[in-house]
């Protein structure tokens, strides 16, 4: 059955372009979704029927908590399936297919962010913003110098600082190269614009809602001053979704 609030015709150019632009969503054809043990990883089934992902593997994955999470999204979609709500699904479709068969191009990429980390960037003005912004990184920078054994150097505005090589090494030794951690980390990474951030996270020196707090320093700051965008505001709910899928994965495992 069509979706009937799709039938409604949007005001909003832009949402009627979106609506337009959205892929039909397939049906609900299963009761109940559930796990079970299939070798060292834990399978959703629909049904007692596997679930394969886009390349058409199997849905599974290493740990029964995070399987059971998996579950849940499939059992929380009413009378379509909608990929939207379903942010754990999407990674752990995205560590199957893509992480899994390719950690070294993966962690590389990760690697890239460090040499211009977000958290090593720091504004000279205004005085509240610097302020927010060493409250939220500084405890970043020093786990990456206590923890990791990484001194990194910071840098005003947005002219590119040159991080000491032995910085960087020890840093990249930090990415985690088992597939569901380094899909997680690259997760959080891409949505922050910072490795170290992904690193405390995977650490557990920050918490799913701290990493987003500090990935968006510059942005809240930008929101107080200036307003509230609605649709910017619903990407980043979406991206905070997908965050804290990543989080989960962490937790799980």
């Amino acid at each position: 059955m069509p979706d009937p609030i799709d039938k409604a015709v949007p005001h909003d150019p832009l949402e009627a372009a979106r609506r337009s632009a959205r892929p039909p969503l397939r049906k609900r054809f299963y009761n109940r979704a559930a796990i079970v043990r299939e070798d060292r990883d834990y399978a959703v089934r629909l049904d007692d029927k596997p679930v394969r992902t886009p390349a058409g593997r199997t849905l599974a994955a290493p740990t029964a908590a995070l399987a059971e999470a998996l579950a849940a999204e499939w059992n929380a979609q009413d009378e379509v399936i909608d990929p939207a709500n379903m942010p754990l699904t999407r990674l752990a479709n995205v560590i199957i297919d893509g992480v899994a068969d390719r950690p070294g191009p993966v962690a590389d990429e990760v690697e890239k962010y460090l040499a211009s980390d977000l958290v090593c960037y720091r504004a000279g003005s205004p005085r509240g913003l610097a302020e927010r912004q060493a409250r939220h990184w500084d405890p970043i920078i020093a786990f990456a110098r206590e923890e990791l054994g990484a001194r990194l150097l910071l840098g005003e505005g947005v002219v590119h600082v040159a991080q000491p090589r032995e910085a960087l090494v020890v840093a990249q030794a930090a990415i985690p190269r088992d597939p569901w951690r380094l899909g997680a980390v690259h997760t959080v990474t891409t949505l922050t614009g910072s490795a170290l951030i992904a690193l405390a996270l995977v650490r557990g020196r920050l918490t799913a809602d701290e990493a987003w707090a500090a990935a968006h320093v510059d942005e809240d700051w930008n929101l107080q001053e200036w307003g509230h965008d609605e649709l910017a505001l619903a990407r980043r709910a979406h991206r905070f979704a997908e965050l804290k899928a990543a989080a989960m994965v962490l937790q799980s495992l």
